[in-house]
């Protein structure tokens, strides 16, 4: 997490020197993000992408003034305010108070259900994966992840050193993303 903070602040840094790979970056890292939680606030796509564009397009033009914290949530609450700027009943965005700024957000039945089949579909390719890797290897994937132990209780469970519990789970790590984008690939190639 902290590392993703540190890429999204230099990247920021870059672009506000100038850099325009470093700003075709951000723009290439943010837009899926921004564009959904983008339709969780409105239905209408083209005011969606509109709103990103001038996004960018004013950070861009306009340079990069303000200092922030966090370039994800600078960027999602900018989107916020474009599509509550662009509305055209932007009495839909105030609470009854008329003071807070009360946006509607949905989350309808079908983004529930394809995210439920995209985290199946996940799923089916981790267990996959898993079924490929050796047993000390499932194990230790097992007791890490799954359960939290730490490499001194794993290495107690297992009967092995703790480097050789770290290695193996590092093994164990390696053979899985190896595995996973074998899968991809195949699962990929069923497309094309």
């Amino acid at each position: 997490m902290t590392e993703q903070i540190a890429n999204d602040s230099t990247l920021w840094t870059a672009s506000q020197q100038g850099d325009q790979e470093a700003f075709r970056l951000l723009f290439k890292t943010y837009y899926p993000s921004l564009f959904s939680y983008g339709c969780k606030l409105t239905a209408d796509r083209a005011l969606l992408e509109d709103a990103i564009q001038e996004l960018f397009s004013e950070l861009w033009t306009t340079g990069f003034k303000t200092e922030v914290r966090s370039v994800k949530a600078y960027l999602f609450k900018s989107l916020q305010y474009k599509l509550f700027k662009r509305s055209s009943n932007k009495k839909t965005f105030y609470s009854n108070d008329d003071a807070i700024l009360d946006i509607p957000f949905t989350i309808n039945r079908e983004t529930l259900l394809v995210q439920a089949e995209e985290d199946k579909a996940k799923v089916d390719r981790i267990a996959s994966a898993m079924d490929q890797l050796s047993n000390r290897q499932r194990e230790i994937i097992y007791l890490r992840f799954y359960k939290n132990f730490s490499y001194e209780e794993i290495s107690e469970i297992m009967e092995i050193n703790y480097q050789a519990a770290r290695n193996l789970v590092s093994q164990a790590i390696k053979a899985m993303r190896k595995l996973m984008l074998g899968i991809f690939l195949q699962f990929f190639a069923v497309f094309l």
